[in-house]
């Protein structure tokens, strides 16, 4: 990391570079995503059977086997291309568009982070 670069933590695998306004992996510093931008936009997206997690309980001779059924969620999980970390993970209906679960304001963060540099 370069001395004009100002990187702060968002979270346990995200961290933002204030300075190139980007989000990056910070497990192996990977640019994800614009930090103005949805950064689950940047990840590898694995669109998962919710039975493979949560298995059935009964066969499939009753219609309710205690699994979430596929047809009404979805696990979506969301990967680093740069080194395969499980960045997030979310339950959704099937066809759902991206959820934005960060929406920062950049520029008041970029005033506060410098300032306390600064000061």
């Amino acid at each position: 990391m370069s001395d004009t670069t100002q990187r702060v933590d968002i979270t346990e695998y995200l961290a933002i570079d204030l300075t190139a306004e980007r989000w990056l992996c910070r497990v192996c510093g990977h640019d994800i995503a614009g930090a103005r931008e949805n950064y689950k936009s940047g990840l590898l997206v694995y669109d998962r059977d919710p039975r493979e997690i949560h298995r059935p309980i009964l066969d499939d001779t009753y219609e309710f086997t205690f699994a979430p059924d596929p047809a009404w969620c979805r696990i979506i999980e969301y990967y680093c291309p740069g080194c395969a970390t499980q960045v997030e993970v979310e339950y959704l209906p099937p066809g759902h568009p991206l959820t934005r679960d960060i929406e920062l304001d950049i520029d008041s963060l970029k005033r506060r982070h410098l300032s306390a540099v600064e000061g």
